[in-house]
C-alpha cells in the first residue's frame, strides 16, 4: 500500500477499562497508525469517563495516536460496535481500518508486517495465547485440510511467502480496505456477538476479495476456555462456551451465516453437530432447549432473543 494511506484503528471495548488501557498505550506507539476510534458499549466501569478526557486530546506531552471516543446509549455488542466503529473511521477519511477488540494486544511492529502486503483487501495477524504464544487462541482449519491446528508451529509450516491465503481471523487485528467497504458494507449489527465477524469474511469472500493471514503479524490474547472442544472421537470440533448469551447467539447466527453462504444441507449438519455435542459430547438437555430456541429465531429473523440475557 502506498505509504499516503491513511490508517485508523478501531476499538470496541465494553467493561475492561484496564485492557483497554493497555491496548491503547501499546496503539499509542504504533508507528504508521494516524488515529484510534474507540466505541464504548454503554460501559457502567468508568470506561466512558476515562475516554473523555482523552477524546480528541492532542496536546503535546499526551498522546501520538490521537483517540476519538464514542459511548453508545445501549450496548449493541461487538457486531454493533463494529458497525458503528467502522462507519465512523471510513466517514473521517480512513483508507485502511484497523479493527480488534478490547482485550487483543497487537506485537508493537505488528501493523508494520500486515502494512508491507500490497495486494490484499481483506487480512490479518495471527491471534496467539499471551501465556504460551506457541498456541494459538482461534484454532485454524488449514485450506484444503480437515484437521484443525492449535499450534504456532502448524502454521508457519504451511505458510506460502509467510502467508495462509483465504483465511482470516475476525475482529483480532484485521485490515480492511476502505475500497471493499464501498464493496460490501459494514457488518451486521443485529448479530450482536459471535458469528457477526465470521459472516463478515463470508461476504468479503463472495465479493472476490483477496484474504489472507500474515503469519509473522501477531496479537496476543487471553485463552477463551473450550473454543474448538474436541468431539466425534476427535474427528471435529464444537464451539462451546460457558456463557448463555454467547450460545445462543452463535446457534442463532451461524445457521444463517450456514445458510446463507453455504444451503441448508450445511445448516443442518450444524445442528445435528450441537445435537450430538450436548447429547454425547458434554451433556447439557437445557443447552439442546436454548439451541432450539436460536435456531427458531434465525428461521423467522428475528434478533431480540438475546436481549433477555442482558437484563
Amino acid at each position: 500500500m502506498p505509504g499516503s494511506n491513511r490508517v485508523a484503528a478501531v476499538v470496541v471495548t465494553f467493561n475492561r477499562l484496564e485492557l483497554l488501557q493497555r491496548l491503547l498505550e501499546r496503539l499509542d506507539v504504533v508507528d504508521g497508525l494516524d488515529e484510534v476510534i474507540v466505541i464504548d458499549n454503554a460501559s457502567t466501569d468508568g470506561t466512558s469517563q476515562w475516554l473523555a478526557e482523552l477524546d480528541g486530546a492532542e496536546e503535546p506531552g499526551q498522546r501520538q495516536v490521537p483517540v476519538i471516543a464514542r459511548t453508545l446509549e445501549r450496548n449493541s455488542g461487538g457486531a454493533g460496535g463494529f458497525h458503528d466503529g467502522l462507519e465512523l473511521a471510513i466517514e473521517r477519511g480512513a483508507d485502511l481500518v484497523w479493527l480488534m477488540d478490547d482485550d487483543g494486544l497487537p506485537d508493537p511492529d505488528c501493523l508494520a508486517l500486515l502494512l508491507k502486503q500490497t495486494d490484499l483487501d481483506f487480512w490479518g495477524p495471527l491471534v496467539v495465547d499471551e501465556d504460551d504464544p506457541g498456541r494459538l487462541v482461534f484454532p485454524i482449519r488449514l485450506p484444503g485440510r480437515s484437521k484443525v491446528v492449535h499450534r504456532l508451529a502448524a502454521v508457519e509450516a504451511a505458510a506460502t511467502d509467510g502467508l495462509i491465503k483465504d483465511i482470516v481471523i475476525p475482529f483480532n487485528g484485521v485490515l480492511v480496505t476502505r475500497d471493499l467497504v464501498e464493496r460490501i458494507g459494514y457488518p451486521r449489527a443485529e448479530y450482536f456477538i459471535w458469528g457477526d465477524d465470521h459472516e463478515y469474511r463470508l461476504r468479503a469472500e463472495k465479493a472476490g476479495a483477496r484474504i489472507a493471514t500474515v503469519v509473522g503479524a501477531q496479537v496476543r490474547h487471553p485463552a477463551v476456555g473450550d473454543l474448538g472442544t474436541p468431539m466425534a472421537w476427535g474427528r471435529a470440533t464444537y464451539n462451546h462456551t460457558p456463557s448463555d448469551l454467547k450460545h445462543y447467539c452463535m446457534a442463532r447466527n451461524n445457521l444463517l451465516n450456514l445458510r446463507d453462504y453455504r444451503g441448508w444441507p450445511f445448516a443442518l449438519a450444524f445442528v445435528a453437530k450441537t445435537l450430538w455435542f450436548y447429547l454425547l459430547t458434554k451433556p447439557q438437555p437445557k443447552r439442546i432447549r436454548l439451541s432450539a430456541q436460536a435456531w427458531w429465531a434465525a428461521v423467522r429473523g428475528d434478533f431480540s432473543g438475546h436481549e433477555r440475557f442482558l437484563r
